[in-house]
């Protein structure tokens, strides 16, 4: 088993896993120590819990409960991969804490979490502007909503809710150069980071790290258009640690990459001042 850890904050950790094992090898007793879902993206795997026996395709669901032991086996393909969220005590309370749910050892492929299961994927391989931390919230609370049968109220927002999360997304293109995860924004709003994120969501239209990335990206297109700093400093200027990852992601936005984004801005500047000196 390889396990890679993708993100770890004090409310949710995110870790990728890549198991190899096939029928030869011999099962073990495992242990949750947490509340987890893991959605499987690849293969399939066995599972005894609680008395019950699964079998988990592409698209299955593995629930975690603190203590719950488990056996995974592998009676018919070699190997499966899945993308695993881990779940604070806080958050597990604030998004639903019935242990008739988080017992249930397994869900089948189910397109309402499938959907969001690939969105996450994407959010991990950097191919979308949603963070990991966002989505696996979402993940879990929708996975509590569909095994409950129970649709989570729209958010209604008071005037000073909706003042918070302007206020928030102001502070957030102001530092948008800076390091700033769903902990710190909803630190910054002064709420849990899942009521804030459902908030900024409700009130804004975007999460708060999409609205991140776009602030990012802004500040980006101003400098590539005013400023003779390479692509390489603007990337890492407006808060992008990566420069891969801005050229990507700026393609994705304007449809042309970062220097082709430059050249025809600079462009269309020579054909104003040219026009402009006609009159």
């Amino acid at each position: 088993m390889r396990a890679t850890t993708l993100l770890q904050q004090k409310s949710i950790s995110v870790s990728d896993f890549r198991c190899s094992a096939g029928p030869d090898d011999t099962p073990f007793v495992e242990r949750h120590s947490c509340h987890s879902v893991s959605y499987v993206r690849k293969g399939s795997f066995g599972c005894r819990t609680r008395g019950r026996s699964f079998e988990l395709v592409a698209g299955s669901i593995l629930v975690g409960h603190p203590g719950d032991e488990y056996v995974c086996t592998h009676d018919h393909v070699c190997g499966d991969e899945c993308l695993s969220f881990f779940l604070s005590p806080e958050l597990v309370e604030a998004i639903g804490n019935r242990a008739e749910i988080w017992q249930i050892g397994c869900a089948p492929p189910l397109p309402e979490l499938m959907v969001l299961g690939e969105l996450a994927q994407a959010a991990a391989c950097g191919r979308s502007d949603i963070g990991l931390d966002e989505v696996g919230q979402a993940f879990a609370s929708r996975f509590v909503e569909v095994v409950s049968g129970r649709t989570r109220e729209p958010v209604q927002t008071a005037a000073r809710d909706r003042r918070r999360a302007v206020e928030t997304a102001l502070w957030i293109d102001a530092h948008s150069h800076r390091q700033i995860d769903l902990e710190r924004a909803a630190a910054q709003a002064g709420i849990s980071p899942f009521h804030f994120l459902r908030l900024f969501s409700g009130v804004l239209g975007v999460t708060p790290h999409q609205y991140l990335v776009r602030s990012r990206l802004r500040h980006a297109a101003g400098l590539l258009a005013d400023d003779d700093t390479s692509i390489t400093d603007v990337a890492y200027d407006v808060g992008f640690g990566d420069l891969s990852n801005f050229v990507r992601t700026f393609h994705r936005a304007a449809g042309v990459s970062p220097r082709r984004f430059r050249e025809a801005s600079r462009g269309m500047r020579k054909i104003f001042q040219e026009r402009l000196a006609l009159h």
